[in-house]
């Protein structure tokens, strides 16, 4: 069946019909991952968008929901040059297109990706439209540019704390897990690093947080604008003055850069896909990473006396990561949990590990 894919400024791809039917908006991006669609469609970071695959063909092993990154997928529609109508894989749970459909993704294959893609990088990201018809689209156009992805971190946190996993003898650190919208594999690592995990509402106060008495805090990823989580960064903020071992990452690295004052921009296309570059400015090294953002920390709003920037991305130069010199404390734009990509910067878990045992023995 026809479908089509509007665009903010007027242009209409025509393709094919895929995932399940009906009508959505959403904040068209693209990504470069070359591998690991199903953890691209299940990262709710990418809620309110609708993804663009630029790799040709998408859906050759299938669907493993196993390997999902949350529960349920909350993109908000999908864009494939040709999808794999009989995936290969031993472990294979149903179709790709199955899967779409399972959880109410719509979707349109065989429309020029690179077109696509190339209009997004020269003109930034733009609202979209998948649908099966183009009548009214004077109508739609109008609808496009008074759509804004809004409340992205309430609609993907969960709602009550949760112990992943008891403090043991091989999980002796205690790490509250601020749930922005986080990805399974945050968890999954810090259990690998050795902590106990409690995975916490967005909104848990600085002073529900404390209650567990957590050798450390954990700021996940997440979707949306950073600046419009004001509640949150207020108690990140409380959170400051303890001093507390605390790692962020990607929305987490933005929103601890926010309550220290400094500032965040949104880029022209972001940065989404797994063979990002980014050069730790202290080891002049340059790792390959896993990204999925839309916001950056704006480098000269952060106040030198607070903390320096760490990690710039080695294209943009825009801002990958902050040391914090008033606190125990860093953050990273990329993602360290690489579920899909490189697994280069797995090292910032221990990074947080070591840092939580160094505090342990200053409060001694």
């Amino acid at each position: 069946m026809e479908r089509y894919l509007v665009m903010k400024d007027g242009t209409v791809f025509t393709g094919q019909a895929i995932g399940a039917s009906g009508t959505v908006l959403g904040e068209a991006v693209f990504t470069t991952a070359m591998c690991g669609y199903l953890l691209t469609l299940s990262d709710p970071s990418y809620y309110g968008q609708i993804i663009t695959q630029t790799f040709p063909l998408i859906g050759n092993y299938g669907a493993i929901e196993s390997d999902a990154e949350s529960d349920k997928p909350v993109v908000f529609g999908y864009i494939v040059r040709e999808l794999c109508k009989e995936g290969s894989n031993y472990r294979k749970e149903c179709e790709l297109d199955d899967y779409l459909k399972k959880h109410n993704i719509v979707g349109i294959s065989g429309i020029d990706t690179r077109a696509l893609t190339r209009k997004i990088r020269n003109m930034g990201v733009m609202n979209a439209m998948i649908t099966d018809s183009i009548k009214d689209l004077p109508q739609k156009l109008a609808e496009l540019k008074r759509y804004k992805v809004k409340n992205a971190v309430e609609n993907t946190s969960c709602t009550t704390p949760e112990e992943v996993n008891p403090i043991d003898e091989t999980h002796k650190y205690r790490v509250v897990l601020y749930d922005f919208g986080a990805k399974r594999n945050i968890e999954r690592m810090l259990v690998k690093y050795g902590c106990s995990v409690i995975r916490v509402p967005y909104n848990t106060t600085a002073e529900q947080a404390l209650s567990y008495k957590p050798d450390g805090i954990m700021l996940s990823n997440g979707g949306g604008d950073p600046a419009d989580n004001t509640a949150v960064i207020e108690e990140l903020k409380k959170l400051n003055e303890r001093k507390l071992p605390t790692f962020g990452i990607c929305l987490g690295h933005q929103l601890l850069a926010l309550s220290h004052g400094a500032k965040t921009i949104k880029l022209k296309y972001g940065h989404r896909g797994g063979n990002q570059p980014v050069k730790d400015l202290v080891s002049g090294k340059t790792y390959i990473t896993s990204q999925n953002h839309g916001y950056a920390v704006k480098a000269d709003s952060l106040d030198p006396s607070v903390g320096t920037v760490r990690f710039i991305n080695a294209n943009d130069k825009t801002v990958e990561g902050i040391d914090y010199s008033c606190a125990p404390a860093f953050s990273v734009q990329f993602h360290p949990e690489a579920c899909g990509g490189p697994k280069d910067t797995e090292l910032m878990f221990e990074r947080f590990v070591k840092l939580m045992e160094e505090n342990r023995h200053a409060e001694r």
